[in-house]
């Protein structure tokens, strides 16, 4: 008797007394099984409305697992009672140490959810002895209970930027508290209707109040943000603007270069595998890479010219006076339109409608770089994870890296 007392104390199962426990063999190992049984005299709280009752309903055995004992696996045989509660019909009795209706303890469940922050859902999982759905569902429900919605007052500056769940097919939109550095929301999708329902939880009174937004040049996170938020200025991000200017300036340059050296081999060889050469930062190159670029840019001029019209690009982001930016802007534009190339041309023609996005940067120096590191982590939680198929569940670990 005084055995089984102990093991009640040292459980820590309130309201609850053991009975008896034996070990059993399972699938080759070793279970221990503990038989509770309520104790008589304790008070009985109905789990619909909080408060006492005394008749009770029915009872019922079920399986609950519990953290291991001495690496055996626990599983405690309970019997639950279902209170005949007069306000809320019969309920099951509140328990502090196990939800209604749950098969594992809060204990078990508190301990699942910390693991799957740092391993996979499979690997904590196998760690507790449990089955992936069940270690997954326990994982979503501690997620839902501790992140709780996100608290969006007082949100002035934003940040939006689309990820890959799965790339060329399904893409995701991240907003982002630039000032507080925490995700505000996630969802899927990419164009207006998809990105609408975070302004409409936002609210008028809220959104008038966002005096910034950086993003890409999407223009569906253009639109809605113009929309809804009529105080916000459009930042556009040095970033997306210098990919957009490698993609459309460099790698059309260098293919064309590539194509009139064709009598060349060993000349067109160098350009066509100068791309990452070309799109890097200098200060990013070895010295090997570095020589390699001093001999390619020598060697042809029009390279030479979009590699210098990049970094000269880049400088208006430095910028924090409007008309110095405008300024250095014209100069930018009237020596990519003697350059001669195409491709440059085209690519001012296609940018200057986003010119008033680029010289907000000096009323507002935002980036989407916080959004970049924080699609850096997601992949990481991704690649943890071997992929979600899940939306909802892959959500809300992307808001728990980011609180």
């Amino acid at each position: 008797m005084a055995e089984m007392d102990c093991m009640s104390r040292l459980g820590g199962w309130e309201g609850y007394g053991v009975t008896g426990w034996r070990h059993e063999r399972r699938a080759g190992q070793r279970w221990l099984v503990i038989e509770l049984e309520p104790q008589a005299g304790g008070e009985r709280i109905c789990s619909g409305c909080g408060e006492a009752v005394v008749s009770i309903h029915d009872r019922r055995v079920r399986a609950i697992r519990d953290l291991p004992l001495f690496e055996d696996p626990v599983e405690l045989s309970v019997v639950r009672l279902r209170l005949a509660c007069p306000r809320c019909g019969p309920r099951l009795q509140q328990l502090d140490w196990l939800e209604p209706h749950a098969r594992v303890t809060r204990r078990l469940a508190r301990s699942v959810a910390r693991l799957c922050t740092v391993a996979s859902v499979r690997h904590a999982a196998q760690w507790h002895g449990l089955d992936w759905k069940t270690a997954k569902a326990i994982d979503f429900r501690e997620l839902e209970r501790t992140l709780g919605p996100p608290d969006l007052d007082g949100v002035r500056l934003l940040a939006m930027d689309e990820f890959a769940i799965q790339k060329g097919h399904r893409y995701a939109t991240v907003v982002v508290d630039v000032e507080r550095k925490r995700v505000l929301w996630v969802g899927r999708g990419r164009s207006r209707a998809e990105v609408r329902p975070f302004f409409e939880r936002l609210g008028p009174q809220r959104c008038a109040q966002v005096q910034a937004v950086a993003m890409d040049m999407n223009t569906a996170y253009d639109l809605e943000v113009r929309q809804h938020c009529p105080n916000a200025e459009v930042v556009y991000d040095l970033f997306h603007v210098v990919a957009k200017y490698g993609r459309e300036v460099i790698d059309r340059v260098r293919v064309d270069e590539a194509n009139r050296l064709r009598g060349d081999r060993p000349a067109r060889k160098v350009v066509k595998t100068s791309r990452w050469l070309l799109l890097r930062n200098r200060e990013n190159v070895t010295a090997e890479q570095a020589v390699r670029l001093d001999e390619l840019l020598s060697a042809n001029r029009a390279l030479l010219t979009v590699y210098l019209l990049k970094d000269d690009l880049k400088q208006l982001w430095r910028y924090r006076s409007t008309p110095w930016a405008l300024r250095a802007w014209k100069h930018w534009k009237r020596r990519a339109l003697r350059s001669g190339l195409e491709p440059l041309k085209v690519f001012v023609r296609r940018l200057e409608p986003y010119l008033p996005g680029i010289l907000a940067h000096c009323r507002w120096p935002l980036g989407t770089n916080l959004v970049e590191g924080i699609n850096n982590k997601i992949k990481v939680i991704k690649r943890m994870a071997y992929g979600f198929r899940d939306d909802a569940y892959f959500f809300l670990k992307i808001r728990a890296a980011f609180p």
